[in-house]
């Protein structure tokens, strides 16, 4: 990812989806990435923190939403991105647990119904899987599109917040 945020403590996460890389800056969680994950950073330079107050509250949460306890995530961001992404992903905050929406729709919700290409892409460079709802978009037919950390792994969070059986 070109100009990343100025990481200032990481921590793995083992969810139960695989591995998962929390990243922060100052300002809040920047990153969540799963392992083998389409744009993953890699090696952030940042130091291991398995002690950082909101990389541990970002760990509880998540294991409160796997275990079903969880619908909604309270923790500070630091999202980066261009001014689009960053409208998209805004939008994905609003898509509750539970409710899915197609790529045009995020697209008419931002202003901009004809980009649906360009909100699929930016949807997909997310970097804060499962708290900022990526896999919450679906295709405008109902089909399980592409998702960066792999459709088992949308699948299985569908299915965890009861929108498939």
């Amino acid at each position: 990812m070109k100009n990343r945020p100025a990481y200032t403590a990481r921590m793995t996460f083992e969810s139960p989806l695989g591995p998962l890389l929390l990243a922060r800056t100052d300002a809040g969680l920047a990153g969540a990435w799963f392992e083998g994950q389409k744009d993953h950073p890699g090696t952030i330079a940042a130091p291991e923190r398995d002690d950082d107050p909101l990389l541990n509250e970002a760990a509880r949460q998540l294991t409160d939403y796997w275990a079903g306890q969880r619908r909604h995530f309270d923790l500070a961001l630091d999202l980066h991105g261009t001014p689009f992404q960053l409208d998209v992903w805004r939008a994905l905050l609003a898509v509750q647990a539970g409710q899915t929406q197609s790529y045009g729709e995020i697209a008419r919700c931002i202003g901009t119904p004809a980009a649906v290409r360009a909100v699929g892409a930016a949807v997909g460079r997310n970097p804060v899987s499962v708290v900022v709802p990526c896999h919450r978009i679906i295709g405008r037919d109902g089909s399980l599109t592409g998702y960066a950390g792999g459709l088992h792994r949308k699948t299985a969070l569908l299915k965890l917040e009861g929108i498939l059986s």
